[in-house]
């Protein structure tokens, strides 16, 4: 099995990808766009297609889909990140309603421009299966049921135990909750894809440059400068890098492992027939999905934070980070017992201190930011980057004017408080999953006081 090397979805494609050029001495563009994952990516996407002659450069310490991007599970749902009640509060239950009918409606806009751009990235729209398995799971997916079904465009579906098996033969599920705004991708595929079509529209993808600082009008580099009316910050989980930043978003890790193929014989007990993406209703939650090529990619939290904003450099985990997920694999699906895993991988993603979303830009300084999807990223990108396009080309539009626009989140504490607390949360919330396991319909009082440390 293999530990690091990005993950197992840069592998499928024959390995990370050969080296775009580097920065070679200062550049002057109309924008620059520091990070070339996915909101990088979808920002220029959109600003060219709105604004052909722009000149546009993105600059990527490593290479195109490097992060998260490449190393997530493969979810393109409709996640509101935060949920839609921090909207109700301060812009009305219409802003709230907006925001998820757009994310909706961003699920298709991928799957679409996949299609017209002839990016194969494996997508299926089978849904999303959130699962529980003990009675206090159980209850709580019923809380959120009724929560989503009070609200429009949710398309939320409860199922029992029989209908849950029916989607996917999990052991000892008692039920499960169901949409339909979300499709199974592959991650690297997408952010390949992605890339070369951007590239192609005219934009210029410098690689292997690292940006030490972001001010009005300029992108500081190991290599140069880049000069630009517009700046953009799409660094997500590595934002914590960047000179004035390290508190700005806490760099959270999540590992995953991917087995290889499974028999016919073991997808005939598991079945799975429509890829809906599959999680469950845990503290510390799992996320999975069956790969094209009939694997199951699996994830979950390993060691969530390391001391410092520290970040990793080519995807490596912990080895009881992978022992832990291969036991929960086979928990859940029994029958994958006598089944290798292929890699384990793990990567960051940005999380706020009010694990809240956000994108914006500042007319006055030309500065512009998008990022904080704790996880829930896939879609939430694209999103961004046609909101980031309508903002730097002045738009006034419906997309410009969702809640999560201007967002600012107050910044996290110092160290050691952060390592300390974010540590603190996530044993707490093992802790009550554990508890959970043995029994009984109510949450666990550590997961409570957990969320009320966490500002969740």
């Amino acid at each position: 099995m293999i530990n690091g090397d990005v993950s197992w979805w840069w592998r499928d494609l024959g390995g990370t990808p050969p080296l775009r050029a580097s920065l070679s001495g200062d550049l002057a563009v109309d924008v620059c766009i520091v990070g070339a994952g996915y909101t990088g990516l979808w920002t220029a996407y959109y600003l060219k297609r709105a604004q052909p002659d722009l000149r546009i450069c993105i600059v990527e310490q490593r290479f195109a889909g490097f992060g998260a991007s490449g190393r997530n599970g493969g979810w393109l749902t409709n996640s509101v990140t935060g949920g839609r009640a921090q909207y109700v509060a301060r812009h009305g239950r219409d802003a709230a309603i907006a925001q998820q009918r757009a994310l909706n409606d961003t699920v298709d806009e991928v799957i679409e421009v996949a299609r017209r751009e002839g990016i194969g990235a494996d997508i299926v729209k089978g849904g999303e299966l959130e699962i529980a398995r003990t009675p206090a799971q159980l209850a709580r997916l019923r809380t959120t049921a009724a929560e989503e079904l009070s609200w429009p465009h949710t398309d939320v579906t409860e199922l029992d135990a029989a209908a849950t098996r029916d989607r996917v033969e999990v052991a000892g599920v008692l039920g499960g909750l169901w949409h339909p705004h979300c499709a199974r991708i592959h991650p690297a595929k997408l952010a390949a894809g992605l890339a070369d079509t951007v590239e192609r529209s005219g934009v210029t993808i410098v690689e292997n440059t690292t940006a030490r600082s972001i001010e009005p009008g300029r992108v500081e580099t190991d290599r140069g400068t880049v000069r630009a009316d517009a700046v953009i910050r799409a660094t997500e989980g590595f934002t914590a890098n960047l000179r004035g930043e390290h508190r700005t978003w806490l760099p959270m890790n999540s590992s995953m492992i991917v087995t290889e193929p499974l028999p016919s014989g073991v997808w005939d007990t598991i079945g799975w027939a429509g890829r809906d993406t599959l999680g469950d209703a845990a503290h510390v939650y799992m996320y999975a999905q069956r790969t094209a090529d009939d694997r199951i990619a699996f994830g979950g939290r390993g060691v969530p934070y390391r001391y410092g904003s520290r970040v990793d450099t080519d995807g490596r985990t912990q080895e009881r980070t992978i022992r832990s997920l291969a036991g929960l694999l086979h928990d859940f699906f029994p029958a994958t017992r006598g089944v290798p895993l292929a890699h384990a991988w793990a990567g960051v993603l940005g999380v706020p201190r009010d694990w809240s979303a956000t994108v914006g830009f500042d007319l006055a300084t030309g500065l512009g930011w998008a990022g904080g999807y704790v996880g829930t990223g896939v879609t939430a990108t694209n999103l961004a980057g046609r909101t980031l396009a309508d903002l730097v080309l002045r738009r006034d539009t419906d997309l410009a004017r969702l809640p999560w626009v201007d967002h600012r989140a107050r910044r996290w504490e110092i160290e050691p408080l952060r390592w300390s607390a974010v540590n603190a949360i996530y044993t707490a919330y093992r802790s009550a999953d554990r508890i959970e396991a043995r029994g009984g319909a109510r949450t666990s009082a550590l997961a409570r006081v957990a969320d009320l440390i966490a500002g969740r």
